[in-house]
């Protein structure tokens, strides 16, 4: 399995990143996947989750409304749209694997999502 985010960089706040983690390994289409984040000295925080067919998803309170993630199975790829961005937004953002083959839409759960990429830096200031 391998996991690898692209995309982020530094922006404004206000402003806007497209995300994506491309997928290899492993048959894409067939799993959930999640987009997580991760800032020093703070326990990971969930982002976001779609489900395998990639027609339901659900996101944190935090990002609701302003994030949309999205995938393309025959790309074996993973996104996320992310919009009007706020400094407490700035964090690696990291995606993650589903550990079932499953067409549920998971709540997440850590212990479930072991395979993640190494992340991209997003940094949101003036």
């Amino acid at each position: 399995v391998q996991l690898v985010e692209s995309g982020g960089g530094s922006v404004q706040p206000g402003g806007s990143l497209r995300l994506s983690c491309a997928a290899s390994g492993f048959a894409f289409r067939t799993y959930a996947m999640a987009w997580v984040r991760q800032t020093p000295g703070k326990e990971l925080e969930w982002v976001s989750t779609i489900n395998r067919a990639g027609d339901s998803a659900y996101y944190a309170d935090s990002v609701n409304e302003r994030f949309t993630i999205s995938r393309d199975n025959d790309k074996n790829t993973l996104y996320l749209q992310m919009n009007s961005l706020k400094p407490e937004d700035a964090a690696v953002y990291i995606c993650t694997k589903y550990v079932f083959a499953s067409s549920e839409l998971p709540i997440f759960r850590a212990a479930d999502f072991p395979k993640r990429g190494q992340g991209t830096q997003v940094t949101v200031s003036l």
